[in-house]
């Protein structure tokens, strides 16, 4: 597909022929922590960021929410749960990071592995987003995706893929959908191409080497999970969660049924979990697989690099993003701990 470009002094103009068809959200500055980028739905006086490193919070959410009803009753004479009526408003998530679409896309994996399996909630979500991407020109010091299968102008997951070369906006379409909204911009020029490749290249030699996983793959399970080395880990970790939450690739989740106190409604409810949380194993018998926190600890960090290798060959359950290793209120680096299960 045809590459095309955007003046960015012409971009309310396509945003507002965007808002025809889609609800738009876009990362913009927090109004009550200016140091934060959040994600919320643009106005239409609103004009999207360029100049954001990441969101903290990566867009998950719009398919996996922290919170989500599923199923609810109102009539205490038949209390029979009946599905929840959602928003059905298409949407257009615009300039998320390529780690972040990689991410959704490995989720895609977790959540519809078959049609026995398929998650409805996710899946009718999905269905009703499009994305349009922002490569990353600048990688974060903490950012790694160029070794978790993923870059900082990876495609993967996404529609239509811009770069900025400053005044404007090259506008590479990868899907019918990106194809439609690219449809009424104007070719780009070959050295506007060939610009867009010099800022890939650029932000990849931006990105040193920083982890080692040759090892891994040759690593016996039993050999990974009894290394001393995660009580070490283990005497850092504070367990608050914060590493799984921002994670755009956890999916941990629990569904619990809520009453009033009269029992006169009822509801069943979805809410994120952590694989570190003393309570995430606690089986009904009082019996903790993982009572003790090295085990926690261990389990996510197996979880990402041993287990998802194991079952699905070339992958892994992390892309990258560095957002645990920049929000870790105690400076838990993964990629130190990626080394240290590669060199025993």
């Amino acid at each position: 597909m045809r590459h095309r470009i955007l003046s960015k002094d012409s971009l309310a103009g396509f945003l507002e022929e965007l808002r025809a068809e889609y609800t738009v959200f876009a990362p913009r500055q927090d109004t009550k922590v200016p140091s934060k980028t959040v994600w919320k739905e643009l106005q239409q006086d609103e004009v999207p960021d360029f100049r954001f490193v990441n969101t903290d919070m990566s867009p998950k959410h719009f398919m996996f929410p922290q919170s989500e009803c599923m199923l609810r009753y109102e009539d205490p004479a038949a209390p029979v749960l009946a599905p929840v009526e959602h928003d059905s408003r298409k949407r257009l998530l615009l300039n998320v990071r390529p780690c972040d679409a990689r991410a959704l896309a490995f989720m895609d994996t977790v959540f519809c592995q078959d049609q026995r399996t398929n998650d409805a909630y996710w899946q009718e979500k999905r269905n009703r987003t499009v994305m349009v991407g922002l490569a990353c020109n600048n990688p974060c010091p903490t950012c790694f995706c160029h070794q978790a299968n993923s870059g900082p102008h990876d495609e993967t997951g996404l529609d239509l893929l811009l770069v900025d070369l400053g005044n404007r906006l090259l506008a590479k379409p990868l899907t019918e959908a990106g194809k439609s909204m690219a449809a009424g911009l104007p070719d780009a020029e070959e050295e506007d191409i060939l610009r867009g490749k010099e800022l890939m290249q650029r932000a990849h030699e931006a990105m040193p080497p920083v982890i080692a996983t040759d090892n891994l793959e040759h690593r016996t399970l039993l050999e990974l999970y009894n290394l001393p080395y995660w009580k070490r880990v283990c005497e850092t970790c504070i367990n608050c969660g914060t590493c799984t939450f921002v994670c755009p690739t956890c999916h941990c989740f629990d569904i619990q049924d809520e009453t009033t106190p009269d029992g006169g409604k009822g509801r069943r409810v979805r809410n994120w979990d952590f694989c570190m949380a003393p309570l995430f194993t606690l089986h009904t018998s009082g019996h903790n697989p993982r009572g003790e926190k090295a085990a926690r600890v261990r389990q996510r960090f197996m979880h990402k690099y041993k287990y998802i290798p194991m079952r699905q060959p070339a992958e892994v359950g992390c892309v990258g993003c560095g957002r645990c290793v920049r929000l870790c209120p105690v400076n838990i680096d993964i990629r130190d701990v990626i080394n240290a299960m590669n060199q025993g």
